[in-house]
């Protein structure tokens, strides 16, 4: 038997009503054990089927008066807001930490450099030399001071 596969949900239900009412006409003339068997089987698949949502309704509290009478608290006091900038605020000042303990290293690495150049007797064609400033970074600074 071929059935067409786009039923519209009238006519299933249509057919449905067709049928309980022909296995309802049927239904007494079965003998009571098989009536029995029916019956548990009738109750265990209404046990099994998926529960539809029941929906409870709560009174709300409502404020009185209408949007021109008082502020309304959204939730966002001073203290949540303040909660929610916060972090913004830590990771700006460390960042800005950072910054400065990079710019205090360098500005150390060279003046540390510059006063070694300075305090240094050496030729002038040694500043021009390119390998100077790594014999300069290579040499450690406790030679300068046992000197």
């Amino acid at each position: 038997m071929k059935t067409p596969a786009n039923f519209d949900m009238t006519s299933v239900d249509q057919l449905g009503q067709a049928l309980a009412r022909r296995l309802n006409e049927h239904a007494t003339d079965l003998p009571h054990d098989i009536s029995e068997r029916l019956r548990a089987a009738r109750m265990q698949a209404l046990a099994q089927r998926k529960r539809e949502p029941v929906l409870i309704l709560a009174p709300q509290l409502a404020s009185v008066g209408g949007p021109g009478f008082g502020s309304q608290d959204e939730g966002l006091n001073l203290w949540s807001r303040l909660a929610a900038v916060l972090p913004l605020i830590v990771l700006m000042l460390g960042l800005a930490s950072i910054h400065m303990f990079q710019n205090d290293l360098r500005s150390n690495e060279i003046a540390s450099l510059d006063a070694e150049l300075l305090t240094d007797d050496l030729p002038p064609d040694a500043y021009t030399d390119p390998g100077f400033l790594v014999f300069l970074k290579s040499t450690p600074l406790q030679n300068k001071a046992t000197d």
